[in-house]
């Protein structure tokens, strides 16, 4: 069986959870790699978690098993908690810091935790945390979040820049590539600080 490197995305609707798996999925086809992708957005226009299974080079089903994905990418603090079970042992953890209240995760009837609470949890996992608003905001647009994420994301990623940089400019809007390419490097150079 062909080893797979498995990547989740998580996030909430409306985040680009979605774009973001594209924009993967893109990259392998212009490498000419192997690509499954699954994706859960039943609940996503209301506010809904999402989820998006990416699986590079793999065989066999697109689903990737608790416990066993390389790497973890979250666009909300409480999805990175989460789906943090979904990381394997030395995996690595990309997250944006910030987060969208309230989830379907919780209800009125419990409480909802605060950033440090949610950060304290996730340290074991030693998370990649990035200020994906500020920094798509300097980039020229702040819808670009998921775009700074996946940029702070591409080194741990095994394909090439250039590859993924090519998939941000066919996948978004027209009147955006320059922000989201700007997007993408400013996240690139964070992530190379984690």
């Amino acid at each position: 069986m062909t080893k797979s490197f498995d990547i989740l995305i998580v996030g909430i609707g409306g985040q680009g959870t979605i774009l973001a798996s594209n924009i993967l999925g893109e990259a392998c086809l212009f490498e000419g790699r192997h690509v499954k992708g699954a994706e859960t957005h039943g609940m996503a226009q209301r506010g809904g978690s999402v989820e998006t299974h990416i699986r590079i080079d793999g065989l066999y089903g697109p689903l990737i098993v608790p416990g066993t994905a390389d790497l973890l990418i979250s666009f909300d603090l409480l999805e990175a908690l989460r789906y943090s079970h979904y990381l394997k042992t030395g995996g690595k953890m990309v997250v944006n810091r910030h987060m969208v209240l309230p989830t379907s995760a919780f209800t009125q009837k419990s409480p909802l935790p605060t950033e440090g609470e949610v950060t304290a949890q996730l340290a074991p996992f030693d998370p990649c945390l990035i200020d994906a608003d500020r920094i798509a905001t300097e980039a020229g647009s702040s819808l670009a979040q998921n775009v700074v994420i996946l940029g702070a994301a591409s080194g741990s990623i095994p394909l090439k820049s250039e590859s993924l940089l090519t998939a941000v400019k066919k996948l978004v809007p027209p009147r955006t590539v320059e922000a989201n390419v700007k997007a993408f490097e400013m996240g690139q150079t964070f992530g190379r600080t984690c």
